[in-house]
């Protein structure tokens, strides 16, 4: 499942089965408006691996490890205390502190499809 913020109308939150955001191509989307996939605020709690770049992060309470080697040689590298968006496992970003609380106490505010997101994040792991 994702919760995703809608292109139209816009503003719109909805709950999507899992591997619709997963399922974007290249090729030019003739379908018409599409949602968008949201990625989740967690503040990285511990290095678990440097070598294969696995970190612990917590996201909203919930620790899982997810991969930040997309951030390592990001300016200032990925260290512990660092708030990143994650999306299917992986660190896509970093983000500040201020950025990343105002984002969950959006996604906090959607209630129940956020605590169902939670919910699968405590299933998931990436050894």
């Amino acid at each position: 499942m994702s919760i995703v913020h809608t292109q139209h109308p816009p503003g719109d939150w909805v709950v999507l089965p899992p591997g619709v955001c997963e399922d974007a191509g290249d090729e030019e989307d003739t379908r018409g408006p599409q949602p968008m996939c949201l990625a989740i605020p967690g503040q990285v709690a511990e290095i678990v691996d440097p070598a294969t770049h696995i970190a612990k992060v917590d996201v909203g309470g919930v620790k899982r490890n997810v991969n930040i080697g997309l951030l390592v040689e990001e300016p200032g590298g990925i260290d512990v205390g660092d708030w990143v968006l994650i999306h299917v496992g992986f660190a896509l970003s970093k983000v500040d502190e201020s950025e990343a609380a105002a984002t969950l106490s959006l996604l906090r505010g959607m209630g129940e499809a956020f605590e169902d997101e939670l919910e699968q994040l405590k299933s998931s792991d990436i050894a």
